[in-house]
């Protein structure tokens, strides 16, 4: 009776998602990743980082150091059971994420819009936990994250 009491939980447990965005290299998709944001909590997830999705990112951070940036991102990261990235803009501290999601084994899916200049270092990954997939529109964006949340 425990054993099946404990597999409930476990199967209630919302999804633990990192949200990865560009914010240094351009924030052009702020309206981008509040859909997926959206999209990730209608699903039944819990966003870490949703702070990627917030309007008002730039003001928090300027009274952040670099050092604190980094602990809280990482400190997120190895709390989640995926990563979610919008790539279409390109952003070293996006690329650090993926390859820091690899490492610790937990699954990536890269969404990027047709004829985005992506990088050949996440396009041409043979990892099995990474997953690329260009989206047309917001619906076709939301069916991908929900198949991925549903799935992983």
């Amino acid at each position: 009776m425990e054993k099946l009491e404990k597999m409930e939980i476990s199967e209630k447990r919302s999804k633990k998602i990192f949200l990865s965005g560009s914010i240094r290299g351009g924030r052009q998709l702020l309206e981008t990743y509040r859909f997926m944001f959206d999209t990730l909590e209608e699903a039944g997830a819990e966003v870490l980082s949703w702070h990627v999705a917030d309007p008002e990112l730039e003001k928090t951070e300027m009274k952040m150091t670099e050092e604190e940036i980094y602990a809280r991102d990482m400190g997120l990261l190895v709390k989640s059971d995926a990563l979610i990235a919008e790539v279409t803009v390109p952003s070293t501290g996006v690329g650090y994420e993926i390859c820091r999601a690899l490492v610790q084994g937990i699954p990536v899916l890269c969404l990027y819009s047709p004829g985005a200049a992506v990088s050949a270092m996440v396009l041409g990954n043979p990892n099995h936990l990474l997953e690329a997939r260009a989206y047309l529109d917001k619906t076709s964006l939301k069916k991908i994250i929900t198949e991925f949340i549903q799935a992983s």
